[in-house]
């Protein structure tokens, strides 16, 4: 074999395993810049409070001193836990009734600007939502709706819906129709049909449609930060911003760090335990 022939062959070897390796060097990558600053916030809340600003990638002493102060008598962390639950429930399960029922019209009901409706629903949700806390805070207060649940999961809704409809309606779509219709030749009426057919087999769209409204029910901040005043009523994530210090000008960076772990760690075992089933809603329709 001449010396030719055998740098050709390792010059093919290095291109193979490049094309190997490249890929994988390219999603850790992604995965490390995605998961840096979360890391960074787990190690700042095993710190102890003196060694805060440490910039060591790992606690000298660990301690779970911020996490104690987190839920300290007074700091009301316990309850805007239990008002981020309820304002991301509440606006899950309504997204799901009003956005299902929405998209499946638009998938099946034929009419005259269904696509331009679609369209619009869509745009809806390009909308800063800065832009919108002017008029919600002029209208809530005119309704005496301020300091209320309401003034939270309506905007909350109104942002989530236009990405459910959307999400929904591109699933209905890859339905095939004989589904309703052999339903409807075993006697099921059209609202039977739906429900006995349909919904259940849009179920892994359904189930992704709700992780990623609450995900983005608890984590809103801009709303309950304008539509809430009263410390009974604020959600978690406006609870974290008002964190204070020992002292006026102390800013309690191992406590806020603590309590993002403790507002963040349910998502990310919620999203682990359910990936399958959130790949299957956004890649499978009725023809799997």
């Amino acid at each position: 074999m001449t010396t030719a022939t055998q740098a050709a062959r390792r010059t093919t070897r290095r291109r193979f395993d490049a094309r190997k390796w490249l890929p994988v060097l390219g999603v850790a990558g992604i995965v490390l810049y995605c998961l840096a600053p979360f890391y960074w916030m787990v190690v700042t809340a095993f710190r102890r409070p003196a060694d805060q600003y440490d910039l060591s990638p790992l606690p000298r002493t660990w301690s779970v001193e911020n996490f104690r102060a987190v839920f300290e008598p007074g700091t009301g962390f316990g309850r805007a836990l239990l008002n981020s639950l309820i304002v991301a429930s509440t606006t899950t399960v309504l997204t799901l009734v009003i956005g299902t029922s929405t998209a499946y019209a638009l998938a099946r009901l034929a009419f005259r600007g269904k696509n331009l409706v679609l369209s619009l629903i869509i745009a809806t949700s390009m909308f800063p939502g800065i832009s919108l806390i002017v008029p919600l805070l002029r209208l809530f207060t005119d309704i005496g709706w301020i300091n209320t649940y309401q003034a939270m999961i309506l905007p909350s809704l109104s942002f989530a819906l236009p990405l459910a409809v959307w999400n929904l309606t591109m699933f209905f779509r890859q339905m095939p129709q004989e589904l309703e219709q052999a339903a409807m030749v075993d006697g099921c009426t059209p609202g039977q049909a739906f429900r006995k057919i349909i919904v259940p087999l849009a179920a892994p769209g359904m189930f992704t449609t709700a992780i990623l409204t609450f995900i983005l029910a608890w984590n809103e901040f801009i709303i309950a930060l304008s539509m809430v005043n009263e410390r009974e009523m604020q959600t978690v994530t406006v609870a974290i911003s008002k964190f204070t210090g020992a002292t006026q000008y102390d800013q309690p960076f191992g406590t806020q760090m603590a309590a993002g772990v403790i507002v963040t760690i349910p998502l990310v075992i919620g999203v682990l335990i359910f990936q399958r089933r959130i790949i299957a809603g956004l890649t499978s329709g009725g023809l799997k």
